[in-house]
């Protein structure tokens, strides 16, 4: 789906996963600066968004989901993952309730088996399950901003910033009052500084809510059964992740950026050493410079000295081994 914010001056899209918005504006850093102050506002309307009504929507989200949300309260934003059977995650959840309506924003394009797999659980509860995508559109405001958010939208609040559920319609109008746009390379640095994980970038096929640190703010550990439980309680209680994710400052004097899936090495075993992990996210900082977020195994040194691709690392710990 093609943001309409696409057409505003200076706006380049955005590739991958994220085409549709805009990649930046003109001034990667200015931007970068501007949510770290706590102004502007980025165009997340690529997102997904998944409504669930109904009056037994909380409980029976309780029971899909990795996070306790039967008694969540109106407009407490919460976030939870849907795993595999083996404990591996599928699907990342952003939500909130309003008092009607369980309203979540996901993965651009991961709505469609999100709502399969809801619909296939659907049983005898009354809830209903609807895309959204076309109708609302997500845009984010750093914490501290002090943008007017339109009357009766539904607003997700963080301690990074707010996410609104806007009519699509109403976008184009909202950011002519919003101050200055944010392109998703500026957002997505600042989640790298933050520690905070993406599906699809620091997922891959086996990663467990270990390995990320979701244990606590995307999975509740005194709730009952779900999908995949075993292993959280397993691992939780019986053993170690076999990876972790660690954030790494890397060699500034390098041209290009390590990308996604660039193999890690220790730097001692030189370039022949064997993989250690890989790169999942890379970011130039407007203060920190080039830094990265990988998946390294576990038994890693803390201290040891990296090599991402030809640049070298060093790695700061995220997720104790």
């Amino acid at each position: 789906m093609k943001s309409p914010l696409l057409s505003l001056p200076g706006a380049v899209p955005a590739e991958g996963v994220d085409e549709g918005v805009a990649a930046h504006y003109g001034d990667l850093f200015r931007e970068q600066r501007s949510l770290a102050d706590g102004t502007g506002f980025v165009d997340l309307s690529h997102r997904g968004v998944v409504a669930v009504s109904g009056q037994d929507r909380l409980s029976w989200l309780h029971l899909l989901l990795t996070q306790h949300v039967s008694d969540l309260p109106v407009g407490e934003a919460t976030e939870a993952l849907i795993l595999s059977a083996n404990g591996h995650i599928e699907h990342a959840l952003y939500l909130v309730d309003d008092g009607e309506t369980v309203w979540a924003h996901v993965e651009p394009g991961t709505q469609d088996t999100l709502i399969a797999y809801l619909e296939s659980m659907k049983f005898f509860y009354r809830v209903e399950v609807a895309d959204r995508t076309d109708d609302f559109a997500v845009v984010h405001l750093p914490a501290g901003s002090i943008a007017e958010v339109p009357e009766d939208t539904v607003v997700r609040e963080t301690p990074h910033g707010r996410d609104l559920f806007l009519p699509r319609e109403t976008l184009e109008s909202f950011a002519r009052k919003a101050g200055r746009p944010v392109g998703i390379l500026a957002y997505e640095a600042l989640r790298v500084e933050q520690h905070r994980p993406r599906l699809g970038f620091e997922t891959d096929h086996r990663t467990i809510p270990h390995e990320l640190g979701l244990i606590g703010s995307a999975v509740h550990l005194q709730k009952g059964c779900y999908r995949g439980q075993e292993t959280v309680a397993r691992v939780q209680n019986l053993g170690k992740p076999p990876r972790r994710l660690v954030f790494l400052h890397l060699d500034g004097s390098e041209v290009h950026l390590p990308g996604h899936g660039t193999e890690l090495r220790l730097a001692g075993d030189g370039p022949d050493g064997r993989k250690i992990g890989f790169v999942t996210t890379s970011v130039r900082h407007h203060e920190l410079g080039p830094v990265a977020l990988a998946l390294v195994k576990r038994n890693v040194p803390l201290d040891a000295p990296l090599v991402a691709g030809d640049t070298a690392a060093a790695q700061e710990t995220v997720v104790e081994p």
